[in-house]
């Protein structure tokens, strides 16, 4: 047996597998990403010719792959989301990303610090990497696909959805702001890169990854909605693979401009959504960018299993594993159920939103994307095993408790709602997504 003849059969067999298992595993204890990760493993440990995988040596290829999935993600994400951004009507995202990942950050930082001995530069990186939740191994706690009712998302789909779509592009400042640290620490450590990174690094790059999705997404909403000539307007064609090029362009053309993509892909998504609300060509969209990422994710998952099996973890410590598990434990539970104090979500709500801080394919590219611009001082193989270790526990933790957690909560909110309604009344989507539990 070729090497070529055993990828072309995993290849068929994992898509395959990617079509079914969402619907097998729907409401048990058990995740897609989890089965994928699993039968990584097995694959090594069978006697077939697995290629080697080092995530240390092919930093590149790993850092392109889930840079292609996270944005195909948040393109997915910003399209599914069908209330209107406002202040108000997004109060709890607003509170997850300026307190949450703030705190989520500084708190993951400390522990690299004191747990892991590591230098300041070192340890904001694994901050960084570690702070967004992942907006691609989150399906079980997403919204589902769009419709035309403002109100039928429950509070807990609706934050994480978008907590997770706006925190990978907001990560990036971080993320630059621990390359300047290792920079500067290089030449005599000082301030002096304070400066430029507040004006470029987080301020400029921000505001032009805004502003480009908000562009990019008012032109491809009308191409797609108002345009005069039926032959370019696409939504009259029911075309999805048009989503894969709104996701390529609004992310190159704000690289280009030295933006940051992930934020400005998410927000031309929610721009080509807001173009048109109710139109249905937005499920087309949106169930296209769907199969394509989980096709990703699938891939990507039984990568990583095959990597943890050949030893991608003979580096972690306990220490290493204890910032893992004390992030996704303690620091982000902590942080994000105070939060929400304040929000609409009722007290379970609070409870599963703050639980579910999903590390995952985000923090891999994040990783990759730094270790090409800069040393750390710290063994390239010790980072990856720590954050490979955490994406590794949140994959099963979160992968196990994730359906049961939400049908839980469904189950509470439609027994609720049928309560306040007379004998006979069915409740709308909207009526059980409003119950607070």
């Amino acid at each position: 047996m070729t090497l070529a003849d055993f990828l072309f059969t995993v290849l068929g067999a994992g898509a395959l597998a990617a079509a079914v298992l969402p619907r097998l595993v729907a409401g048990r204890p058990l995740s897609m990403p989890l089965v994928f990760l699993a039968c990584g493993v097995a694959l090594q440990l069978l006697p077939t010719p697995v290629p080697e995988i080092d995530l240390v040596r092919d930093r590149v290829w790993v850092e392109h792959l889930t840079e292609i999935c996270v944005i195909i993600s948040l393109m997915g994400a910003g399209l599914a989301l069908n209330r209107p951004l406002g202040l108000r009507s997004w109060r709890a995202p607003w509170r997850l990303l300026g307190i949450t990942m703030p705190l989520t950050i500084a708190a993951t930082g400390l522990l690299a610090w004191w747990l892991l001995d590591w230098p300041p530069a070192a340890a904001l990186l694994l901050a960084a990497v570690l702070a967004p939740t992942d907006p691609v191994l989150a399906s079980e706690v997403r919204v589902g696909s769009p419709t035309d009712a403002e109100h039928d998302e429950d509070e807990v789909r609706f934050a994480l959805t978008s907590e997770a779509g706006l925190n990978d592009g907001l990560a990036f400042p971080v993320v630059m702001a621990a390359i300047a640290l290792t920079a500067a620490a290089g030449t005599g450590l000082s301030g002096g890169w304070i400066g430029h990174w507040l004006l470029v690094d987080m301020v400029y790059a921000c505001v032009v990854g805004v502003l480009a999705g908000l562009a990019v997404g008012k032109v491809l909403g009308w191409l797609f909605f108002r345009a005069s000539l039926r032959a370019v307007r696409l939504s009259e064609h029911r075309e999805g693979f048009v989503a894969l090029g709104a996701t390529f362009l609004s992310y190159g053309v704000t690289e280009l401009a030295h933006g940051y993509g992930f934020l400005a892909v998410f927000v031309t998504a929610c721009s080509i959504r807001a173009a048109e609300r109710d139109h249905g060509y937005h499920a087309v969209l949106h169930d296209f960018v769907e199969q394509v990422e989980r096709l990703l994710t699938s891939g990507l998952l039984l990568l990583l299993g095959v990597c943890v099996a050949q030893g991608a973890l003979a580096d972690l410590t306990w220490q290493g594993a204890a910032v893992g598990l004390l992030v996704l434990l303690v620091a982000r539970p902590v942080t994000g159920w105070v939060a929400q104090w304040g929000t609409a979500a009722g007290p379970r709500e609070r409870l599963v939103t703050a639980f579910f801080g999903i590390r995952g394919i985000g923090s891999l590219f994040y990783l990759a994307h730094a270790l090409g611009k800069e040393g750390f001082h710290v063994p390239a193989g010790e980072l990856w095993a720590v954050v490979a270790f955490t994406v590794l526990a949140s994959v099963v933790l979160h992968g196990v408790t994730a359906s049961p957690a939400i049908v839980r909560l469904d189950r509470l909110r439609l027994h609720r709602a049928r309560s306040r309604r007379h004998s006979g009344q069915t409740p709308d989507d909207a009526d059980v997504a409003g119950e607070r539990l």
